[in-house]
C-alpha cells in the first residue's frame, strides 16, 4: 500500500482551476485570461472550459468578420466529440504546465487529503470484465450542464481502455494462448496492432525465437519462421542466429533485427529482415562501412534511416560512437559529431523529437550508471547537452522507452543494485521532467532489459511491457494509459500573411501537429491568435482565405514534388556514383598491386646496382694491383733480359777462351804429332 496525495478530486480540481484562471462567472472571461497568458492559451483555455462544462460545440458558426468569435468557435469546434472529463483533465494539466503553482496561490486553505493508493491492482475493488480484460471497476456520472460530475478516482474514466480505463496505473490485463519463455534484452515493436517479441537472454542463454501478442484478443502465438534467403542475391537459407541485446524496428510491414550479442559474433554489425506477411528471415544487404558488431545499443528509426549509437562490443568495449543506415540507399556512414558527445555506455535510452533532435538519457558502464540527457542536432549534427527540469530521473540502466507525441515514457531500468519503481516522463519540448506512477515490490516493469512499446486501443495510446529481469526472469504483460497528453498548447504554422487568421490544431491529434509543423520548417513557432483589439476591415472572408490557403497549399505540394524528384535523382546520382566509386577503388587497388609489384622490383635492382658498383670498385683494386703486377714484371724481364745478355756475354768470352785454349791445344797435339812424326 503506497500513500500519495491527490489534492482536490475531479470536478472540485478542474472547477478551481477555472476559478482560478478567471472562469468564475463573468460573462466575459477574454480579458482577464489574456491579461495571464498568452493568446493561444487562452483560446486554448476557452475553448477546453467550454468542451467540459457544455459539451461538443452545437452552435452556428460566426462571421468570418468577428474574428475573436470566429476564432473561439473554431478551436472549441475543433475538439470534436472529447469527453468532458477529458476536457477537464487537459485545462487542468494545461494550467499546471502554465502556472506550475497555482493550486497553492488558488486555496492555501484546502486541506488535501491523503488516499491509501495501491498501485496497480486494488484488492477491495472489484474487476469488471469486458472483451476478455479485467479492470478495476469504477462509477463515473455526467450531467449534460458539467455542474454534476462524479467519479470515485481522478484517473479513471468512462472511455478508454476497453469500456473501462485506469490512467497512469499498470495492470495486468488476462492474457490468452502459450506465453513465451521468460527473458530479459529482447527485442520488441509493433506491426498492425500486434506486438512481436524476438530473442533475448534466459539463465545466461540467448534466445532465437519469435512470438507474436495480438493487442486485440491479447493471445500470444508463437511464429515458426520459414527458411529465407541470405540477401536479395544469395539463395542461401538463414539460420537465425540465438541473440540479446538487439534492437527490433517496425519498418514497412517489416521487423529489423539489428545488432546484438550472439555467441559467436561478427566483425559488424549485422541486420536481419523478417516478412511478416511470408514469415522469413533474410539478410539485409549494406554498403559502406558497417559499425563493429555490439549489444545494448540504442537504435532510433528517423525518416528513412536508422541512426546507432553507442552500446558494448564483443571485447566488452564500451562505446559512444554515432552511426546511420539508410534505408533507402542501404549504405553505412560514421558521423563525426560536433560537441561533446556522451560518455561511452550501453543499455541506454534515444528517441528523436520533430524529426531532428536525438535525445540520449542514461545507461552505464561497468560500474556506473547514469541519469544525464544529451542531445544531437541532426541537421547540424551537434551534440549538447541541456538542462533539465521537474522531477530529474535516478540514474539507470536497462531502460526502456517510448514516445507519444512530445512525451518521452521512461520505465524500468536499474542502478546495480535494485530495479528502478518510477514510470517517468520527459516533455521533449520543455525539456521537464515528471513521474507517472510508481510500483511495488518486484513487479516485472521495475526490471531491467525490459520492453516497452506504443500502441492504441479505442483510440487512445496505450504503453506495453513484456518481459524483464528483477531478480528473477519475468514473462508477464503489463499496460498503462497516459493521461499526458502532447497538445496542451496550441502549435499553428506560421505562414506568410500576417494577418490571416488560423484555428487551433485539434487537441487529440498531437503527432499530426507537431509533424506538420516541423516538415514545414518552422520549428515549432507558436503563432498568436489575435483575440482584442482586430480591425475587421484588414481581414478577408471566408471563401478568400479558404481560397489562398488552397493556392498555397498546391504551391507548397508543387515544391515538395520537385523537392522529392529531386531528391530522387540526386539519390540516383549517388548510387550511380558510389558504383562508379566502387570500380574506381578495385582500380586503385589494382593499380596499388602493380605499384607494390614495381617498387620490389625498383629494390632488387638498386640491390643489384650496389652490389655491382662494389664489384667496379674491386676491379678498380684489382687494376691498380694489375698495373703494379705489370710494372714489377717488365722490371723483372728487363732484369733477366740484363742478366742474360751479361750471362751471354760472358759465355762468348768463355767460348772464345774455350776456343783458343782447343786451338792451342789442337796446336800442341799437330806440334806433338810433328813431333812424334
Amino acid at each position: 500500500m503506497a500513500r500519495a496525495i491527490s489534492g482536490l478530486q475531479y470536478p472540485e480540481r478542474f472547477y478551481a482551476a477555472a476559478n482560478y484562471v478567471g472562469f468564475d462567472g463573468s460573462t466575459s472571461p477574454t480579458k482577464a485570461l489574456t491579461s495571464k497568458f498568452p493568446k493561444s492559451t487562452a483560446l486554448l483555455l476557452y475553448s477546453l472550459y467550454k468542451q467540459a462544462t457544455t459539451g461538443p460545440c452545437n452552435t452556428p458558426e460566426p462571421s468570418t468578420w468577428n474574428i475573436v468569435e470566429h476564432s473561439k468557435w473554431a478551436s472549441w469546434n475543433q475538439l470534436g466529440n472529447m469527453s468532458s472529463t477529458e476536457a477537464m483533465r487537459l485545462f487542468v494539466k494545461l494550467l499546471e504546465e502554465e502556472v506550475p503553482g497555482w493550486y497553492s496561490r488558488a486555496s492555501n486553505s484546502v486541506v488535501e487529503p491523503v488516499i491509501d493508493v495501491q498501485i496497480n491492482h486494488n484488492s477491495k475493488v472489484e474487476p469488471v470484465i469486458e472483451n476478455g480484460n479485467s479492470y478495476p471497476e469504477t462509477e463515473t456520472i455526467f450531467s449534460e450542464n458539467g455542474n454534476q460530475v462524479r467519479t470515485e478516482d481522478k484517473d479513471v474514466v468512462v472511455e478508454g481502455f476497453g469500456s473501462v480505463g485506469v490512467y497512469d496505473q499498470w495492470i495486468a490485463p488476462p492474457i490468452s494462448g502459450q506465453r513465451p519463455k521468460a527473458r530479459y534484452e529482447h527485442g520488441a515493436a509493433v506491426v498492425q496492432d500486434k506486438m512481436y517479441i524476438y530473442g533475448g537472454n534466459h539463465n545466461g542463454r540467448y534466445l532465437s525465437d519469435l512470438h507474436v501478442l495480438d493487442l486485440r484478443s491479447w493471445s500470444w502465438t508463437k511464429i515458426e519462421a520459414n527458411a529465407g534467403t541470405e540477401s536479395i542475391d544469395s539463395l542461401s537459407p538463414v539460420t537465425q542466429t540465438p541473440c540479446a541485446g538487439h534492437s527490433l524496428i517496425a519498418w514497412e510491414n517489416k521487423l529489423l533485427s539489428i545488432a546484438g550479442h550472439t555467441k559467436d559474433p561478427s566483425e559488424s554489425i549485422q541486420v536481419k529482415v523478417f516478412d511478416v506477411q511470408t514469415a522469413t528471415w533474410s539478410t539485409l544487404k549494406t554498403y559502406g562501412k558497417a559499425p563493429v558488431s555490439r549489444g545494448g545499443q540504442s537504435v532510433t528509426l528517423v525518416g528513412t534511416s536508422l541512426v546507432i549509437f553507442g552500446g558494448e562490443d564483443a571485447k566488452r568495449t564500451l562505446l559512444n560512437d554515432l552511426h546511420i543506415l539508410d534505408l533507402e540507399t542501404m549504405t553505412w556512414d560514421e558521423i563525426d559529431a560536433v560537441g561533446v558527445p556522451p560518455s561511452p555506455r550501453s543499455d541506454h535510452a534515444a528517441a528523436v523529437h520533430a524529426d531532428r533532435y536525438l535525445l540520449i538519457f542514461g545507461g552505464g558502464s561497468h560500474a556506473t550508471c547514469y541519469n544525464d540527457l544529451h542531445v544531437l542536432d541532426l541537421q547540424a549534427m551537434e551534440w549538447s547537452r541541456p538542462t533539465q527540469s521537474g522531477e530529474i530521473p535516478t540514474p539507470r540502466a536497462g531502460h526502456s522507452g517510448v514516445t507519444v507525441g512530445e512525451n518521452w515514457f521512461i520505465v524500468g531500468g536499474g542502478d546495480n543494485k535494485s530495479g528502478v519503481s518510477e514510470t517517468v516522463v520527459l516533455n521533449m519540448s520543455t525539456l521537464a521532467w515528471s513521474v507517472v506512477t510508481s510500483v511495488q515490490g518486484r513487479v516485472p516493469v521495475a526490471s531491467e532489459g525490459l520492453s516497452v512499446v506504443v500502441s492504441s486501443f479505442n483510440g487512445e495510446d496505450v504503453l506495453v511491457s513484456f518481459g524483464g529481469y528483477n531478480g528473477r526472469y519475468n514473462n508477464e504483460v503489463y499496460v498503462l494509459k497516459p493521461s499526458h497528453k502532447s497538445t496542451l498548447q496550441s502549435k499553428i504554422i506560421e505562414s506568410p500573411i500576417p494577418e490571416s487568421v488560423s484555428a487551433v490544431n485539434n487537441a487529440t491529434n498531437a503527432t499530426r501537429d507537431v509533424e506538420s509543423e516541423f516538415e514545414a520548417g518552422h520549428e515549432g513557432k507558436i503563432r498568436e491568435i489575435v483575440m482584442d483589439n482586430v480591425d475587421p476591415e484588414s481581414t478577408k472572408s471566408k471563401d478568400d482565405l479558404v481560397s489562398t490557403l488552397k493556392a498555397e497549399k498546391e504551391g507548397l505540394e508543387s515544391l515538395l514534388g520537385k523537392e522529392k524528384m529531386q531528391t530522387l535523382q540526386l539519390k540516383q546520382e549517388l548510387a550511380d556514383a558510389e558504383a562508379h566509386n566502387s570500380d574506381l577503388y578495385k582500380e586503385l587497388q589494382s593499380v596499388r598491386g602493380q605499384l607494390a609489384a614495381e617498387e620490389s622490383r625498383c629494390f632488387k635492382l638498386e640491390v643489384k646496382v650496389v652490389e655491382l658498383g662494389q664489384k667496379l670498385q674491386a676491379i678498380g683494386t684489382l687494376q691498380k694491383e694489375l698495373e703494379l703486377l705489370q710494372r714489377q714484371k717488365a722490371a723483372s724481364e728487363q732484369a733477366a733480359l740484363n742478366a742474360k745478355q751479361s750471362q751471354s756475354s760472358g759465355v762468348t768470352r768463355n767460348k772464345i777462351q774455350l776456343s783458343s785454349i782447343w786451338l792451342k791445344e789442337k796446336s800442341l797435339r799437330g806440334l806433338a804429332v810433328m813431333h812424334i812424326l
